[in-house]
């Protein structure tokens, strides 16, 4: 069998089976083949055939996974390493569970990462692990103060605004507001709210999103069956979920199969009285699949696809103008290292992981060592 390349272009039929997943990612061959004009059977082979090859993968999340009761924010992380020491870093970060995304850069020694903590904490791998760990060279946090885009919500512009329309859930109903959002949005986060990630569940619904945290198109059916719970239940839980905004999934696919091999970081230094207005700007951008108010000199944090190097510099040179920037930096993304924890049916609730007695942290100042979990 012909192996397909990592950066082949995927034709625009999957390319906007792929947008048609973004809107809804469970949705069904029906919906999806009468409002993108095709026959189901063709939606179900397409898909069956994209996600046979890992090409797309729905996954949950990793910013809407249930809080258990607790708080969730998240961290910036830019780190250098010693030449040579990239990829023994890459490994112990990707191994953490409280990382759900890394990237390392064109620049070879330079990795960029989020990291899940608790808001306002002195996270134990940017306070001892990292600084302590010699094949880093240099450690840059930041916090997130206000969320304008998550990549959940970026869609691909390959529909029409009615095809994206059609193809959506229908607007939430009152209940939990995921994701740091408030029903005034856009605003800040509200005093003493639970941090910018996360969403309010109850034991239930937590075992139900944590089934389909590596699958969200799993059936009632295999949710029934792996929770134990009727399948009933199932199906009056996950559309109540859904309903109330609070199953929010995630296309994962490699963006150079859909014609956009350029990823770049942003960092930006924008005037206060502009922040609010920029943030806003970045988020509506096509090619904008994030964009944070964060702590820092950069207090306005983004990332991008682009179809090419040109289309990077014009979005630089014209789409920010006007925006109250003052600087800008950019960072090219060589490879993506991770983008979602690898969870499974047999891994360990969040509430289980967090009663582990902390493992050691010894040895992490070689320069062989990674950050481990302290």
């Amino acid at each position: 069998m012909a192996m397909v390349s990592a950066d082949s272009v995927l034709s625009l039929t999957d390319q906007r089976l792929v947008a048609a997943l973004q809107c809804d990612g469970r949705l069904t061959a029906e919906r999806a083949a009468r409002v993108l004009d095709l026959s189901p059977a063709t939606v179900r082979r397409r898909l069956r055939a994209l996600g046979a090859d890992g090409t797309v993968r729905v996954v949950i999340s990793p910013v809407a996974r249930p809080r258990d009761g607790g708080s969730a924010g998240a961290l910036f992380l830019r780190i250098r390493v010693l030449r040579g020491k990239l990829d023994t870093i890459v490994a112990a970060l990707a191994a953490r569970e409280d990382i759900p995304f890394i990237d390392v850069t064109t620049s070879g020694d330079e990795i960029f990462a989020v990291a899940r903590t608790e808001p306002g904490s002195r996270d134990p791998l940017v306070f001892r692990q990292l600084p302590s760990t010699q094949a880093v060279t240099s450690l840059e946090s930041a916090t997130v103060l206000h969320v304008f885009r998550v990549t959940s919500e970026w869609r691909h512009a390959v529909l029409t605004p009615d095809e994206r329309a059609a193809l959506s859930p229908a607007a939430p109903e009152p209940g939990p507001v995921p994701v740091g959002r408030t029903a005034a949005e856009p605003g800040p986060v509200p005093s003493g709210s639970a941090g910018p990630y996360g969403v309010d569940t109850d034991p239930l619904e937590q075992s139900l999103i944590d089934a389909l945290a590596p699958d969200a198109r799993l059936s009632a059916a295999a949710l029934a069956a792996h929770t134990g719970h009727p399948e009933t239940t199932v199906r009056r839980r996950i559309a109540r979920l859904a309903a109330q905004g609070r199953l929010v999934s995630q296309v994962l696919v490699d963006p150079r199969r859909i014609g956009l091999p350029i990823e770049a970081k942003l960092l930006l230094q924008v005037a206060p009285d502009h922040l609010a207005a920029a943030g806003r700007a970045l988020a509506d951008h096509p090619a904008v699949h994030g964009a944070f108010a964060t702590s820092g000199p950069s207090n306005l944090h983004a990332a991008a696809y682009f179809p090419g190097l040109p289309a990077l510099y014009g979005f630089l040179s014209r789409d920010l103008a006007g925006l109250g920037i003052t600087r800008v930096e950019t960072a090219v993304v060589g490879r993506t290292a991770k983008r979602t924890p690898p969870l499974g049916p047999d891994r360990p609730s969040p509430a289980a992981v967090r009663r582990r007695p902390p493992r050691p942290t010894h040895g992490l100042a070689r320069a062989e060592d990674g950050p481990g979990r302290g």
